[in-house]
């Protein structure tokens, strides 16, 4: 397995000159021209070692030092310097660094130190922990660390926001906070910011109340009221309304709400996750979210990774997902052969776990036999691929047609074109059969030809 070095540098050469040597060395490098994108990479990811310029441009490397210690106390971190002086070594190494190389550098020196510091430093070890319910698939150090998060947040009950793609499992990590906190029998509620409407949004979320003489009284809680004592956990919370999420940013800081229509403040009790695959910067930057908003809902953000950044994690939630899906559907056991593994693996998840589940029970219904092998992969991720494409173009009624059409496909060929098995084995009329070839423009004819 490759090392990972991270190099902070502002001088251009001198981080194109680290890279070739490390490079040659069989080390993968990263390199960074300033603070805040070193940062930011760290939050996603723990390199092995940091090579850290004591000056980058105007920012003070020393201080970046102590970021680093707060996000990986164990990381081992070599400064650099054009300017060496003992006082600047000594204040390094009181901050944790473990060496200091002078400029110009010694190709030898910086080997030499990375291999020193290498051999004497550990791998990051997560401290013993252990979730009461852990219902997350995976054993990579990223999952690790992703759970020993949730451990850490389950602690307390400071307000969680979770970061990742779509298909990453922020529902999941959410439930599992709540599930491993002290509010674990207590409510917990999901809503979804982007599905409901903006007319009804305040409503749903905090409830309404009908008064009068001469009107019946009607009370209806909302979500936020719902939870009370529990968790509130507020999906694609970027998609909310600007005028609500002010009104959202009183609550919290208040603990305290209005019914819509009411006069009276009821105060809440709610453990509040919030989650997002949206760039919540640019959505901040573009106006479309509130700054203070997300700094009262990011007191412990949480960051999950993708499926392609922990792929040794697939063997293991295939075989999973394949056993649920043959369960559920009552279909006789298969198994997935090396190479058909091995096309899984190899492939890059724009849909992450979510894409992989689907993959797998398509496979488990389509594929006759007890194996699954590359071919059946492949043709199976053909499909998805093209919707994939659409989805990214923000075509989803083509997306959903692409992929209907390739299922579709799929069963006929299994069915050697027979019409009247392939709709038993849909589960659809044949006469509707019929008209899902004609509009996706399917030939049986075609098929059998091929």
């Amino acid at each position: 397995m490759h090392k990972l070095i991270y190099i902070l540098d502002d001088e251009k050469e001198i981080r194109k000159s680290l890279r070739v040597i490390l490079e040659d060395e069989d080390y993968t490098v990263e390199d960074f021209a300033n603070g805040k994108s070193l940062l930011k990479a760290l939050a996603k990811d723990r390199p092995s070692l940091v090579l850290l310029d004591v000056w980058v441009g105007k920012e003070d490397g020393l201080s970046i030092l102590d970021e680093c210690k707060k996000l990986y106390p164990g990381l081992p971190i070599v400064m650099i310097s054009g300017h060496g002086t003992i006082e600047l070594a000594v204040s390094a190494t009181k901050k944790g660094a473990i060496d200091f190389l002078e400029k110009p550098l010694s190709i030898e020196k910086v080997i030499q130190t990375i291999e020193s510091a290498l051999a004497k430093t550990k791998d990051y070890e997560i401290p013993e922990f252990q979730l009461e319910i852990d219902e997350i698939l995976g054993e990579s150090l990223s999952i690790k660390r992703v759970k020993f998060a949730i451990y850490q947040a389950a602690q307390t009950n400071a307000r969680v926001f979770i970061f990742g793609e779509n298909g990453t499992g922020k529902e999941l990590t959410a439930r599992s906070i709540h599930q491993n906190s002290k509010r674990k029998n207590e409510p917990y509620i999901e809503f979804n910011c982007a599905s409901v409407l903006e007319d009804t949004i305040e409503q749903e979320l905090f409830g309404f109340e009908l008064l009068g003489s001469n009107v019946k009284s009607e009370v209806r809680l909302g979500k936020w009221e719902s939870a009370h004592n529990g968790t509130l956990f507020l999906d694609e919370v970027c998609d909310l309304p600007l005028s609500i999420q002010s009104k959202v940013l009183k609550v919290i800081l208040e603990q305290k709400l209005e019914r819509v229509g009411g006069n009276d403040s009821i105060p809440v009790d709610v453990r509040i996750i919030a989650a997002t695959n949206s760039n919540v910067e640019e959505a901040i930057r573009e106006g479309r979210f509130r700054e203070d908003l997300y700094y009262a809902l990011s007191v412990i953000p949480l960051e999950l990774p993708p499926l392609r950044d922990r792929n040794q994690d697939i063997p293991l939630l295939v075989e999973y997902y394949l056993k649920k899906s043959i369960l559920e559907n009552h279909l006789s056991p298969k198994t997935i052969d090396r190479e058909g593994l091995d096309a899984l693996t190899s492939h890059f998840w724009p849909g992450n776990v979510r894409e992989l589940m689907n993959i797998l029970e398509r496979l488990s219904i389509l594929v006759p036999g007890e194996t699954i092998r590359a071919k059946d992969v492949k043709e199976a991720l053909h499909g998805f691929k093209k919707a994939n494409e659409m989805v990214a173009r923000g075509d989803l009624k083509h997306a959903k047609e692409e992929f209907e059409r390739q299922y579709i496909i799929k069963t006929l060929q299994i069915c050697e074109g027979n019409v009247t098995r392939t709709s038993k084995a849909l589960g659809i009329e044949r006469t509707h059969l019929y008209r899902k070839l004609r509009s996706l423009n399917i030939s049986v004819e075609q098929l059998n030809e091929g």
